[in-house]
């Protein structure tokens, strides 16, 4: 009922053998705005259990505009087993998310733009309040990619999340407004080193639509 949210196993696995992909396959992931969507793409077969997975640095956009080959002709996929290892440690609920909120532990990271974090500005989906979660942090995703939206370099990426208050020692959760770009924040993590990072699923499509969750207004 929430938007964007993992598939059950099952359909991930009919998917993903209807398209040809499968064990043993390098899977490497991009899309048409550079990094956007991508990154949720990666996320979701890390969940899967699957190990062999990239993200395109600069994704399409980058490709074409160094002028590398293109083609329109659709693929032909062949059916491929894919072997699925759910792994949970890569996912939180709202239950461990409010957890997490009311100890400090782990420290929850929100990728939205700081105008929606403090709630100064509307949230685009109706029906949700504004603001944040209470004890987080902010790290809009915008600022760890370049103005071609490839990933800034790993120690520029590791200055941005300690100038927000991230304590890279420490486990982190990552949110946003539905899951997508909070998934950007996981990968940069995972670039710089940091493997210690799970996604909240539902995001603020859900904390938001919740009226039983505290939310905090201002900066973190």
């Amino acid at each position: 009922e929430l938007p964007h949210m993992a598939p059950p196993v099952e359909k991930f696995m009919s998917r993903m053998r209807a398209m040809g992909i499968g064990d043993g396959h390098q899977v490497v992931i991009y899309d048409g705005a550079g990094l956007l969507s991508a990154a949720r793409v990666w996320w979701l077969f890390k969940l899967m259990g699957q190990e062999h997975v990239a993200v395109l640095d600069g994704g399409f956009p980058k490709w074409l505009s160094e002028g590398r080959a293109t083609e329109d002709m659709p693929p032909i996929p062949r059916d491929r087993h894919m072997t699925v290892r759910v792994q949970n440690r890569l996912v939180r609920d709202v239950t461990q998310v409010a957890q997490a909120s009311k100890l400090g532990d782990p420290q929850i990271v929100d990728a939205r733009a700081p105008a929606r974090f403090r709630g100064d500005a509307p949230e685009p989906r109706e029906g949700l309040r504004a603001g944040h979660i209470p004890g987080s942090r902010n790290v809009h995703y915008e600022t760890l990619l370049n103005d071609d939206k490839t990933m800034k370099p790993i120690d520029e990426t590791r200055e941005i999340f300690e100038a927000a208050g991230v304590d890279l020692g420490r486990p982190v959760i990552t949110s946003c407004g539905s899951g997508v770009t909070a998934a950007i924040l996981a990968l940069a993590l995972e670039r710089i080193g940091h493997d210690d990072w799970s996604l909240y699923d539902g995001s603020w499509a859900e904390w938001g639509m919740f009226p039983t969750v505290p939310v905090a207004t201002g900066d973190a």
